[in-house]
């Protein structure tokens, strides 16, 4: 069996704040290990994460990238989507186009889309991209 994690509990588990529900969501997660479940993230739940960890906790973008690395190669949590091919990319935290730009771009090509059609001009350096307003 599979379950997915709700952004909520992922940052609990990540800041373990609020300290009562981080308690709560690591027991869970543990006793859903021991019972076999198998548990993912999706890449919207990672972007949110990676937002939150940045606003809401004042984590830089290269810390917020490592935690949610960290997560997703414990062994105890997987992605279900692109995101670990994301995250591999050299120096994420600073790249342009960022982090949630190139889970999107990337998600539409594992969809079979034939590219991205966007105004970002950072994107230009991803494969299969058309940029508009560049006449």
């Amino acid at each position: 069996m599979k379950m997915g994690l709700d952004t909520s509990v992922v940052l609990r588990l990540l800041t373990g704040e609020p300290s009562p529900q981080a308690q709560t969501a690591l027991r869970w997660v543990m006793n859903a290990k021991t019972r076999g479940i198998r548990l993912m993230i999706s890449d919207l739940v990672a972007s949110e994460v990676y937002f939150a960890l940045q606003h809401h906790f004042n984590v830089s973008k290269a810390e917020a990238l490592r935690h949610i690395s960290m997560l997703l190669t414990s062994g105890d949590i997987e992605a279900n989507g692109v995101v670990t091919g994301v995250l591999a990319t050299p120096g994420l935290a600073t790249a342009k186009p960022g982090f949630v730009d190139r889970l999107i771009h990337e998600q539409y090509l594992l969809d079979r889309a034939t590219g991205m059609v966007t105004f970002e001009r950072a994107a230009r350096t991803l494969a299969h991209v058309e940029l508009l307003g560049q006449e």
